[in-house]
C-alpha cells in the first residue's frame, strides 16, 4: 500500500481527473497502448517465437478477488505471448517484504515483482534492479508523473500498475439507528468524533471509528493539523512539532479516552475489516481495495465519504509497480509481462471491474466504467479525495524509521508515556539512528 502530493483545481469531470491525476492538471489522454513494445525483435523474444521461457512473478494482494483478477490478467497476456508460462506466486502485503528480503539476499528472487512506492528507492538503489526503460517501449499511455516516480538516478526501473487512495467508509444502517447524518465533505475531526461518540453509545460491542495509530495514519494525520514528519527540504526530522503532539493526542484519545475506536484488547484479534464486516462498527478510514471485499461480505447499506481531517484536509496516495530482477534470465519476456499487466487496456479494464485499485493510465472508457460499479454509491468520492493527496517520508532506511515512530507511537496509545514525550523520545532515537539524504 505511496505517493506525489499534488493539489490541483479540477475543472473537468470527476473521472477525467482520475485520467490527469498524477501528471498534474494537464494529460495527454489519448489511448495510446500504454507499455506497449515497438521493437519487433522484442516482441518475438518476448513471445518465445522460438521457444517457450518462464517468468516468474510474486506479487502482494489484498483479497481473493485481486488474485482472481490478477490471474484474468495472465490469461490474456498468455493470449498475445502463448510462449511465455508466468508461474504467480501471491503472498499478503504483512509477509511478502520479509519474504522478497530472503530471496534477494539467497539469489531466488523472481523474474518480476511488484514494489510500493515506499520500498521503491532501497531496492533501486541497491543495484537489484534492471533498467527496463529501453524494452517496454511507448510509456505516453501511462500517466507521466506516475511514471516518473519509479525512477532512480535517471533510469526508469518500475513501471506503475496502480493507484489507490483511502475514503471514510461508513455504516449507514448504524449511523440511522444513532441518528446522526451521514458524513459530508465539510467533515473535521469534531463531527467524526461527535457521531463516533453518538454510535458508540448503542452497545457495549460497538464501536464508532476504527483508525489505527500506525506511521500511515499518523503521518497523515499530522497532515491534516498542519504538521509534517520531515522539514520541508528533507534535511531533519520535525516529529516532535506542537501540531504533532496534538495529533497524537487526538488519536490517542479516540482509544483511551471516549474509546470510539477499540483497543487491540477489546478487538480481541479480530481485524479491523472484519469488525466492520460484522456491523459493529459506524466508521472505517481504509484503502478503496476494500471496495469489493465489502461489497461481498457487508449485510447492510454502506457508502463512502472523503474522509475529514483538522485543520486541513489530507489522504494518502499509494502507488505499486512492477520491476524485473536484474539477475533474470529472460530480461525482455520479464519486461513485457510487466508491461501488459500495468498499462494494457485489457489489464486495466480487470483492475477496475474487480474494483482493485485503479489503473494510472489514459484509457478514458475504462476510468469512466469505474463509477459505474455499486456499492459505494458515493464513489465519486475516490476523485473527490484527489485534491488532498499526501505523501509520507520516504528515506533509504525506511522500515527502520517506519518501526522507530511506530514503537514509540505505540508507547502513547498504551499509556506508557505522554504524547509529547514520546514523540521527543522520536526524535532523538531518529536523529540517532537514521541518516538523511
Amino acid at each position: 500500500m505511496k505517493k506525489l502530493a499534488r493539489k490541483c483545481k479540477w475543472a473537468v469531470s470527476a473521472m477525467a481527473c482520475a485520467a490527469v491525476l498524477l501528471s498534474g492538471c494537464g494529460s495527454n489522454t489519448t489511448e495510446k497502448p500504454a507499455g506497449k513494445s515497438a521493437d519487433a525483435q522484442t516482441e518475438k523474444n518476448a513471445a518465445g517465437a522460438d521457444e517457450s521461457v518462464t517468468i516468474r512473478l510474486d506479487q502482494f494482494s489484498g483479497s481473493g478477488a485481486s488474485e482472481e483478477a490478477l490471474k484474468k490478467m495472465i490469461a490474456k497476456f498468455n493470449e498475445q505471448y502463448p510462449n511465455v508460462k508466468v508461474e504467480l506466486q501471491s503472498f499478503g502485503y504483512d509477509d511478502y517484504f520479509t519474504q522478497l528480503q530472503s530471496k534477494i539476499v539467497g539469489g531466488s528472487a523472481a523474474d518480476v515483482f511488484e514494489l510500493n512506492f515506499e520500498n521503491f528507492v532501497a531496492y533501486a538503489s541497491e543495484d537489484v534492479l534492471l533498467d527496463i526503460g529501453d524494452l517496454i517501449g511507448d510509456t505516453s499511455g501511462f500517466n507521466q508523473t506516475a511514471l516518473e516516480a519509479f525512477k532512480y538516478d535517471g533510469k526508469q526501473f518500475g513501471i506503475p500498475n496502480s493507484f489507490s487512495n483511502v475514503v471514510l467508509i461508513y455504516n449507514k444502517d448504524l449511523f440511522d439507528k444513532a441518528g446522526v447524518s451521514y458524513p459530508t465533505d465539510d467533515w473535521t475531526w469534531t463531527e467524526l468524533s461527535e457521531a463516533a461518540k453518538k454510535i458508540r453509545a448503542l452497545s457495549a460491542d460497538t464501536y464508532g471509528l476504527y483508525r489505527p495509530l500506525s506511521f500511515h495514519e499518523f503521518y497523515k494525520g499530522v497532515k491534516q493539523n498542519g504538521g509534517s514528519l520531515l522539514s520541508e527540504d528533507g534535511k531533519n526530522f520535525t516529529v516532535n512539532l506542537p501540531q504533532n503532539v496534538e495529533t497524537l493526542e487526538i488519536m490517542s484519545d479516540w482509544v483511551t479516552g471516549s474509546n470510539v475506536m477499540p483497543s487491540d484488547a477489546q478487538m480481541g484479534g479480530m481485524g479491523d475489516w472484519d469488525l466492520f464486516k460484522s456491523g459493529r462498527l459506524g466508521m472505517i478510514v481504509t484503502g478503496i481495495w476494500a471496495f469489493s471485499d465489502f461489497t461481498d461480505n457487508c449485510d447492510f447499506a454502506w457508502d463512502v465519504a472523503v474522509e475529514p481531517g483538522n485543520t486541513a484536509k489530507a489522504t494518502h496516495f499509494f502507488s505499486n509497480a512492477y520491476v524485473v530482477n536484474k539477475e533474470t534470465a529472460n530480461p525482455e519476456a520479464a519486461a513485457a509481462l510487466a508491461a501488459f499487466l500495468a498499462g494494457s487496456k485489457e489489464a486495466a479494464q480487470i483492475r477496475v471491474d474487480a474494483s482493485w485499485e485503479l489503473p494510472p493510465v489514459t484509457y478514458q472508457d475504462v476510468l469512466d466504467s469505474y463509477l459505474k460499479v455499486t456499492p459505494p454509491e458515493n464513489r465519486e468520492a475516490v476523485f473527490k479525495s484527489l485534491d488532498y493527496l499526501v505523501t509520507p517520508p520516504v528515506v533509504k532506511q525506511q522500515s527502520e524509521m517506519q518501526e522507530i515512530i511506530s514503537k514509540h507511537l505505540n508507547n502513547a496509545v498504551s499509556g506508557n508515556a505522554s504524547a509529547k514525550d514520546a514523540l521527543d523520545a522520536c526524535q532523538a532515537e531518529l536523529e540517532q539512528k537514521i541518516k538523511l539524504n
